[in-house]
């Protein structure tokens, strides 16, 4: 979608940053004058209609912090929006600055024209005009452009995958969704089937599954260059429910199932994180786990109290069928201790309370890793605007899992509930380690700014940033 550009289009969006780069462009004496009144309100960007073309024009701040590119993001967003109400079906954004910062706002833009319109029947209808970004800018080379379209075409299989009803995107069809990337970008897969699960005796991942009429599946993906950076791969998990009612703890809350088919939201963010860095060829060694099923109160289905004994070999006394993610993530991050990684991140829509404490704009994270990995995890967070904000991991904490008739319980007490969530996945891993909650920002109910509703896809820009900038 973005390209370098070669002629002139009809309409243009202009980075300028200062008032003094107005005497740059080619507009009129009136369109000036309408142009500072408007920079003189410290709006950020402007539209100058012309009979046959428009011009926007964005002012770009001298700052740079992760708050001037967020709003860059939020400037192409708004004319995202704007280019579409008019029917265009194609940009040249053209810088006259001389900083790079135009790539946020392509990035925003683009973002910002995603849509998910596979169910309609009137699609072409409501497709978006927008077909084609051109770049005009001697301060990004064309080899960022195509790196920042893999990121945002990778978060868009993320975002696809998460708005699939389940009635598509079972646990097996997802196995296969995740081939069809692994063909496309050229990380390699393997799909351990149900037979081969149980084989392995993956305790909590077939306990959650018994309710369903679907096999559980297990994908493992893998990205291993010949010109690999790191001695030991980094292991990324995602949690692939693809439908929770909860079990027989059934989910009590008004229309809180609604929004079930996002639970596997990890798992998008995990794959579309492997086909970005397969696409841009980074010379990184990483793996990531995907264990899949559909937790339902149907057939055979584990109940409250039942204990479970986990691919590790520890047990499990359940006390809730709804606090089925740790079960699949547990039997998936001892499966990672094969790989002797150097860093586990799992990522995953795990508990309610990481939404309370921080609503839908950041993730939660807390585990086990040095504080330094937790240090680059922020600032890629700051830099993708995917932000996160590390919890207290105290060993206090996790006495609220401990269980009378088994090594552990499956939920704790009535407060603290994220984090006793990453306790109980603390009994799994014995490798430096980052647990990422995002139930938060993973799902939206309305769109802002380019974030959609639904799926948004968190979690792809956030995995490359900080798996590029660590080497």
């Amino acid at each position: 979608m973005a390209k370098k550009a070669k002629n002139t289009l009809n309409h243009e969006i202009i980075i300028i940053d200062t008032a003094k780069s107005i005497d740059k462009i080619q507009i009129n004496k009136n369109e000036k004058e309408f142009l500072n009144s408007k920079l003189k309100k410290n709006l950020d960007w402007a539209y100058l209609p012309q009979l046959e073309k428009g011009k926007y024009v964005v002012i770009v701040s001298k700052k740079q912090d992760s708050d001037s590119q967020e709003q860059l993001r939020q400037a192409g967003a708004a004319i995202c929006e704007a280019i579409n109400k008019q029917k265009i079906e194609q940009i040249l954004i053209k810088s006259v600055s001389k900083n790079n910062k135009s790539i946020y706002l392509i990035e925003g833009l683009a973002l910002a024209n995603y849509q998910f319109l596979k169910y309609f029947t009137d699609k072409k209808e409501k497709e978006n005009s927008l077909q084609n970004i051109f770049v005009q800018d001697d301060n990004i080379s064309a080899e960022k452009i195509a790196e920042m379209w893999a990121i945002i075409a990778a978060t868009f299989k993320a975002r696809d995958l998460v708005n699939e009803p389940v009635s598509f995107l079972n646990s097996v069809q997802i196995a296969k969704e995740f081939e069809a990337m692994s063909a496309v970008s050229g990380f390699s897969i393997e799909v351990l089937n149900q037979k081969k699960i149980q084989s392995l005796k993956m305790g909590g991942l077939l306990a959650v599954n018994k309710g369903s009429i679907d096999p559980a599946t297990f994908s493992i993906m893998e990205w291993k260059p010949k010109n690999a950076k790191n001695k030991k791969p980094i292991v990324l998990v995602g949690k692939g429910i693809v439908y929770d009612t909860g079990g027989l703890s059934l989910k009590p809350t008004a229309n809180s199932m609604d929004l079930m088919k996002s639970d596997m939201g990890g798992a998008a963010a995990v794959s579309g994180a492997m086909y970005a860095i397969a696409m841009n060829k980074l010379p990184v060694h990483v793996i990531a786990l995907v264990p899949s099923t559909d937790n339902r109160p149907g057939g055979n289905a584990y109940a409250p109290g039942d204990v479970i004994k986990m691919y590790s070999g520890k047990t499990v006394e359940v006390l809730n069928t709804d606090a089925e993610g740790r079960m699949v993530l547990a039997d998936a991050l001892h499966y990672a201790k094969k790989y002797k990684p150097e860093i586990v991140m799992d990522f995953a829509t795990l508990t309610g309370a990481a939404v309370r404490a921080l609503g839908d704009h950041a993730s939660v994270i807390m585990g086990t890793a040095k504080n330094t990995d937790f240090a680059q995890l922020t600032n890629s967070g700051d830099e993708t605007f995917e932000r996160v904000v590390q919890f207290p991991f105290f060993k206090e904490y996790g006495d609220e899992i401990k269980s009378s008739i088994a090594d552990i319980k499956n939920l704790g007490g009535a407060t603290a509930g994220a984090i006793t969530a990453g306790k109980f996945l603390e009994h799994f891993v014995d490798y430096p380690w980052i647990h990422v909650d995002i139930a938060g920002p993973a799902f939206r109910a309305s769109k802002r700014n380019y974030l959609p509703e639904g799926g948004t896809g968190v979690g792809v820009r956030l995995i490359y940033d900080f798996i590029k900038n660590r080497y």
